[in-house]
């Protein structure tokens, strides 16, 4: 009974939250579009001409907000946008999708070999585990997730590149934070309006790639 009550609650939430109400007006996927779009707008990231990588894309909504400010005259992308994830995904034009899990090599050596070593100015991933509800082990996940995000960026970014991850306060985010700032020459957190109060994600974004080394601090 609780459970089903919990879901009603859920479905009525769901139902009259405005950001959910706007994607639909608007044609995204997912209300998280307006989270990337408030980050990028208060870190005036992305420009035409950019290449962006979106780990965990599906259902495409953060592909979407990218294609829309990549989009030149006539609608054609002025970039490039290579989106992956485990699941499918309904295809965007203009963006390339890779099916696969992030973790496998074999994997991120189809996305690498897909870039043909053209240099990345934006990766972004709204990359989220699959929780067990055991403090410890959820940590741990989120953590891997956030560090395989962080790997591919320093080996692929443009040296003033950027990367948007999203992470969650608890056990093991200092750390996740700290790993950042090895790497980057700026890390900012932000939580989105658009990010429901009760969540406790929340987005670090990384700037500027310090030299090698500087990542022994």
């Amino acid at each position: 009974m609780a459970k089903k009550k919990f879901s009603q609650a859920w479905v009525h939430r769901h139902i009259n939250d405005p950001y959910v109400k706007m994607a639909q007006q608007k044609g995204y996927r997912a209300r998280a579009a307006f989270k990337l779009i408030e980050i990028l707008e208060a870190e005036r990231l992305l420009r035409r001409g950019d290449v962006v990588i979106d780990l965990g894309a599906t259902p495409g909504s953060w592909s979407q907000v990218v294609r829309e400010r990549l989009a030149a005259a006539g609608g054609a992308i002025d970039g490039r946008i290579v989106a992956l994830d485990l699941l499918p995904m309904e295809p965007i034009a203009g963006v390339e999708f890779i099916q696969g899990d992030f973790r496998d090599d074999e994997v991120l050596q189809q996305l690498r070999d897909g870039l043909r070593g053209q240099p990345v100015d934006l990766v972004i991933s709204d990359m989220a585990p699959n929780l067990s509800g055991v403090a410890s082990a959820d940590s741990a996940r989120i953590a891997h997730v956030c560090e395989l995000a962080l790997e591919f960026a320093c080996n692929h970014l443009k040296p003033d590149g950027a990367l948007i991850v999203k992470a969650f306060h608890g056990s093991g985010f200092s750390q996740i934070v700290q790993a950042f700032k090895q790497h980057f020459v700026r890390v900012v957190e932000r939580k989105p309006k658009a990010s429901r109060d009760e969540s406790s994600e929340t987005f670090l974004v990384g700037r500027g790639l310090k030299a090698p080394r500087d990542t022994a601090d």
